[in-house]
């Protein structure tokens, strides 16, 4: 069983830039695969970004325009997600998950292909 917990969110001004976190705890954390995801009000759960177990690989949405930097350290059993130049449309519920089963070198893109998930740390971003 892996316990994920997100922390660092908080109010922002358009412009602003913030580090979330997410530790993990249970399993071998460098043998997951870790994302990040959001929600925002009135909208269905997307992607955001994704990074191999063995931190080579990642991968963004598309539509993030390059404002976001996924990160992880295994030795601290943790992955960041580095938000730059916020947006108030980046107001969301941001999530990490964890997928597990896979190679080194995998990563998935869609919320099916991870098995466990955070609480969530709300983001909010005013104009």
């Amino acid at each position: 069983q892996v316990q994920l917990v997100e922390s660092g969110g908080g109010s922002a001004q358009a412009g602003d830039s913030l580090r979330l976190s997410c530790a993990a705890s249970g399993g071998t954390f460098s043998d997951y695969a870790m994302g990040w995801f959001r929600r925002a009000p009135g909208k269905e759960r997307e992607f955001v970004a994704t990074i191999s177990g063995n931190a080579r690989h990642t991968w963004y949405s598309d539509s993030m325009g390059g404002r976001f930097i996924i990160s992880r350290d295994n030795d601290e059993n943790t992955v960041y997600l580095q938000a730059i130049t916020l947006k108030p449309e980046d107001t969301a519920v941001y999530y990490c998950a964890a997928g597990t089963g896979y190679t080194p070198d995998y990563v998935p893109q869609f919320d099916y292909l991870y098995d466990y998930w955070g609480q969530g740390t709300q983001v909010t971003v005013s104009s």
